[in-house]
């Protein structure tokens, strides 16, 4: 099974979204950077943005997102509530 990941600069707005990510995704592993967070996990990788909002405390928009993104790796699948990186269905 192939790993997929995503690659967050490291900052005051993504440790949120990156606590997040970590509760959501527990088989995940998480490469802190001086600049960035790599997370990476086999084979699929879950951002919801109920979990986002609950850490900010506020609304969140999937979209701010690409804001810190560096880059990524696998298939992505988006809509309104929920980012899916993987690389099988």
């Amino acid at each position: 099974m192939s790993s997929v990941f995503i690659a967050l600069q490291a900052n005051e707005e993504t440790r949120p979204i990156i606590e997040a990510i970590e509760a959501d995704n527990p088989q995940a592993r998480v490469s802190r950077e001086p600049a960035m967070v790599k997370i990476d996990a086999p084979g699929r990788l879950v951002i919801r943005k109920q979990t986002i909002e609950e850490n900010l405390g506020r609304d969140f928009d999937l979209q701010e997102l690409h804001v810190n993104l560096i880059t990524l790796s696998g298939h992505v699948d988006e809509d309104d509530d929920m980012l899916t990186l993987h690389w099988d269905r």
